[in-house]
């Protein structure tokens, strides 16, 4: 094991301090218990700081182990939260969910009863706060007394509302310890990821992802990258709806950021993922996904896999071109190509085809200056085959992103003649027509199943019209 048989050799091979307060009886017959309550004895205490703080994030935790009552907690020392820190590669206990936080906490509570250390016999167990399904298993030697493994290092702190034992490590729950060393892991410690956590655990993929024998490849996207996706929310989304869109996140073997194919001097190279074919840019400007998602981190390494984080979700096309041009509002684009006899030429499974798709403004404008209503007045005013001409010099054979484009790029077009691409501050298209102004790319990389567009808000013309 990498990390985590670290943190277990840790656990176990420290020697084990433990102080034995037995508990005497008082002049009526009772146990002496401290003033004080499980909270307050942790606020005193500098050496369980942490555990403290992320008590403190549970207000309603804070007020039962306030609050009258018989508890046990085994209080993880500082040392010991830094400890799984750096096994589950977080750096700040600030950043794990507080879902996750909750969870580990609960797992150290006993709650109905004050467990002394001498009640402890080896192999007692005891169910947790947490779950019925959640065990505590304790063992005794040497005079020492461990719980799950980790040494109890001060005994039998007394509390008006319970006994406090001190640990040297966290007892982490049955299925955080499943996470750990797996490609899941990065995500479900850190709190910037909690999207793609719920919807791992919602999707029911959990267990594929967590499969020990398995060596995946995930690129991962934080919260940040699924509301570029214009995903905010997962309310109302069922696994039918989120397992596309996980599994194309996903590749069924482990390739590092190394051996990611170069496309330097060309256009993106497919790549298969369990949810289908994406489209992957590497050259100089970087690593990229269908053009707009940037891998910004690589080679986290775990046990079954590695993992790569991604700024923006990725989501497979579910429409072709003409498609997502009807579905999108470009509607004067689908008259056009409707006019010409085109559409069947661009939908699927024809392609796959890269669409520059003016606007409705853009054809409006188009036809203002030619003094015609719409494109079934083109070919009678300017000859047969114009608007046709002038609809294919839009596209290009073969799928090429944003990512793809380089300042002074000439791609020939499916009508035969080129246009020029300029990369600036801005994107613009410098056409055959000296006398309009350049478009201006403004939107990239929408996918279809047969190629993907990017918006412009001109008309390209493969002639000098004259306009």
């Amino acid at each position: 094991m990498k990390k985590f048989k670290s943190l277990l050799s840790m656990m176990l091979m420290g020697t084990m301090i433990v102080v034995l307060s037995a508990c005497g009886d008082d002049d009526d017959g009772g146990m002496n218990v401290n003033d004080d309550s499980i909270v307050e004895i942790a606020q005193g205490n500098a050496d369980l700081s942490i555990l403290v703080d992320l008590l403190e994030r549970n207000p309603d935790l804070v007020q039962l182990l306030s609050n009258d009552g018989d508890f046990t907690v085994f209080a993880p020392t500082n040392a010991a939260f830094a400890s799984l820190l750096g096994v589950v590669g977080q750096t700040s206990a600030d950043d794990i969910p507080d879902a996750v936080v909750r969870r580990i906490l609960l797992n150290h509570v006993l709650s109905g009863a004050r467990v002394a250390s001498g009640d402890i016999t080896n192999g007692l167990t005891a169910t947790t706060a947490l779950s019925a399904n959640d065990i505590l298993t304790f063992g005794v030697a040497g005079g020492g007394v461990t719980v799950n493994g980790a040494n109890v290092t001060t005994a039998d702190v007394d509390a008006s509302n319970g006994i406090i034992h001190i640990v040297d490590a966290v007892l982490v729950p049955e299925l955080e310890l499943s996470i750990v060393n797996t490609v899941v892991e990065p995500a479900y410690f850190n709190k910037n990821f909690s999207i793609l956590t719920e919807a791992v655990v919602t999707a029911g993929l959990l267990e594929t992802l967590i499969d020990p024998e398995a060596e995946l490849t995930v690129f991962a996207p934080d919260n940040d990258a699924f509301a570029a996706a214009n995903i905010t929310s997962l309310e109302g989304l069922t696994a039918d709806d989120l397992t596309p869109i996980l599994t194309y996140h996903v590749l069924g073997s482990e390739v590092k950021a190394a051996d990611l194919p170069s496309t330097a001097g060309g256009f993106a190279t497919t790549v298969s993922s369990l949810g289908g074919d994406f489209y992957l840019t590497n050259n100089a400007n970087g690593v990229f996904i269908n053009g707009n998602s940037q891998v910004v981190a690589t080679d986290i390494d775990q046990d079954n896999g590695v993992v790569h984080v991604i700024n923006r979700t990725l989501v497979p096309a579910s429409a072709d071109i003409v498609g997502v041009a009807v579905a999108a509002g470009f509607s004067d684009l689908a008259a056009a190509l409707t006019e010409a006899g085109l559409v069947d030429a661009v939908a699927s499974p024809n392609g796959p085809f890269t669409v520059f798709a003016p606007t409705n403004d853009a054809f409006q404008a188009l036809y203002t200056a030619l003094g015609v209503d719409g494109p079934e007045d083109i070919d009678p005013l300017l000859g047969d085959g114009t608007l046709s001409a002038v609809l294919t010099y839009h596209v290009l054979q073969g799928r090429v992103f944003s990512s793809d484009l380089s300042d002074g790029l000439m791609p020939s077009t499916l009508q035969g003649g080129d246009f020029t691409i300029n990369v600036g501050a801005t994107v613009t298209l410098t056409d055959k027509d000296p006398d309009v102004a350049d478009p201006t790319v403004t939107s990239t990389d929408v996918l279809s199943t047969n190629g993907v567009i990017h918006v412009i808000d001109g008309i390209l013309l493969p002639i000098d019209t004259a306009l």
